[in-house]
């Protein structure tokens, strides 16, 4: 995830008064996308869920 101004091939819309680009293609391969706020295991911060494979992580908590 990066924080730049939106390229010739992205997707641009807004939710709930945030702004989101992302790369036309990517959206593609990836939708559904899903962004959350999460609390878990002493931390928190956003978390994108979509249709690609996941990464794992033991124990269900990522360092």
């Amino acid at each position: 995830m990066a924080l730049d101004e939106p390229q010739e091939n992205d997707t641009v819309f807004t939710q709930q008064g945030i702004t989101f680009a992302i790369d036309k293609d990517l959206l593609e391969r990836a939708k559904p996308i899903q962004l959350d706020f999460v609390e878990a295991c002493g931390q928190a911060g956003f978390q994108f869920t979509s249709s690609l494979p996941e990464e794992s992580c033991e124990g269900g908590c990522c360092s």
